[in-house]
């Protein structure tokens, strides 16, 4: 008698911590990810699935879409993996979708590619962003061969790389131009299934004044300075945007579901000269009543009308990274059929908005197949020096994601 899937995620759960263990032991930044996707080629090949590399090229540095957080990035010679359970035939095809990369190491980390397990949790960069999802979709398609599941409809894996940088990965998949019935987008989800994901945009202000001494009164315009009134220009953009964008009820619960925030300012070299060029970065959400061209020329506009007129003629807005919210009605038939599964695994699961933004909206706006966010953990320690995953969580979305794949794609198209 085959295993029920509960009783298949307990004798599995063991090979899944091992599999997320040797991911996380595996350094894998964006752009540095070759090793562990050799890693992920070899041990998914070994669960008897088609493993396709899909291969990446410097021309995808042209894309309009492409985002360039971190510079001088190749792609020549890299790949992301194309992981296929092969249907029987006539059934709805499912694509997943994790990513491979990790952020780089917090401050005060301890040994953060050296997991440790301490009381059913593992701790280590990646644990729950996102190698934990990838563990999660090893665990599923372990747990649907030791059930003995033959089902007519495809599962497809998309393991990619660089979603940390703006989803450079996923979006090489978009380009291929694949269809699905449906798809999820494995991201830490706290007990939610996310089908409004918002959007948000990367931004880099270069502004320049005119360097000089402390003692030159008068003489010299600080770009320090211009940038402390930058910020507050924008903080006021923000102010009205978040005004103009209430009204969505899955992400009205939230004070404030789509922040601005400012990461990196360089500016100066010596205390006592005012610096001639500032660079501020950071990053803006938006919600579905804004497109990111639209919040890209709003941002424009306000900085040019915001300040004095040395301040409007002296600054450079560039944007790395763009993306789109992505919005599914919770009605649609792909989440209540994910709602149903985790009602039947007996895992609690209620429908919420995502107020991060992740590589959704290329599956969703770009390859027109309903997509939504669904994942063990939560992103409350992702990127953090706590970063971690309960195993208890593992084996929870993995009985809920065995259970819907199971339904989903054993139903004909």
């Amino acid at each position: 008698m085959k295993d029920s899937i509960p009783q298949a995620v307990d004798k599995l759960l063991p090979d899944a911590q091992r599999f997320l263990a040797d991911l996380i032991r595996i350094p894998s930044l964006p752009g540095q990810e070759h090793e562990v996707m050799l890693f992920c080629e070899r041990e998914f090949a070994k669960l008897g699935v088609e493993v396709e590399r899909i291969p990446l090229s410097d021309a995808l540095i042209q894309d309009p879409d492409y985002s360039t957080p971190v510079p001088g990035i190749t792609y020549d010679g890299r790949f992301n993996l194309r992981i296929v359970r092969r249907g029987t035939g006539g059934g709805r095809k499912l694509i997943i979708n994790a990513h491979t990369d990790v952020v780089p190491p917090s401050e005060g980390m301890a040994d953060p590619f050296n997991p440790r397990l301490e009381n059913g949790i593992i701790y280590g960069r990646g644990a729950c962003d996102d190698k934990g999802q990838v563990a999660l979709f090893y665990l599923t398609l372990k747990v649907l061969d030791a059930i003995g599941a033959k089902l007519p409809g495809d599962l497809v894996g998309h393991l990619v790389v660089e979603e940390e940088n703006g989803g450079n990965g996923s979006l090489a998949m978009a380009r291929t131009g694949e269809k699905a019935d449906g798809c999820i987008v494995l991201e830490a989800s706290d007990g939610k299934l996310f089908t409004s994901i918002r959007g948000a945009v990367w931004f880099r202000l270069v502004l320049h004044g005119k360097a000089g001494h402390s003692g030159q009164a008068g003489q010299t315009r600080s770009a320090l300075l211009m940038a402390r009134d930058a910020i507050a220009i924008l903080e006021a953009y923000h102010a009205e945007l978040l005004a103009a964008s209430w009204g969505y009820p899955l992400f009205d619960p939230y004070p404030n579901p789509m922040p601005i925030t400012f990461g990196k300012l360089e500016a100066g070299n010596w205390p006592a000269a005012a610096p001639s060029k500032a660079v501020l970065e950071g990053v803006l959400g938006l919600l579905p009543n804004r497109t990111k061209e639209q919040v890209c020329a709003e941002m424009q506009e306000a900085l040019a009308h915001g300040g004095d007129e040395v301040f409007t003629r002296n600054f450079e807005l560039s944007f790395m990274y763009r993306h789109d919210c992505s919005v599914v009605d919770p009605d649609h038939a792909f989440p209540q059929a994910i709602l149903a599964g985790a009602k039947q695994a007996g895992v609690p699961l209620v429908v919420s908005g995502m107020t991060a933004s992740c590589d959704a909206w290329f599956y969703n706006n770009q390859l027109a197949i309903p997509t939504v966010v669904y994942g063990a953990g939560t992103l409350k320690v992702a990127h953090s020096k706590e970063e971690q995953l309960a195993l208890k969580d593992l084996a929870n979305a993995g009985c809920v994601l065995a259970t819907f794949v199971r339904d989903y794609c054993g139903k004909k198209a």
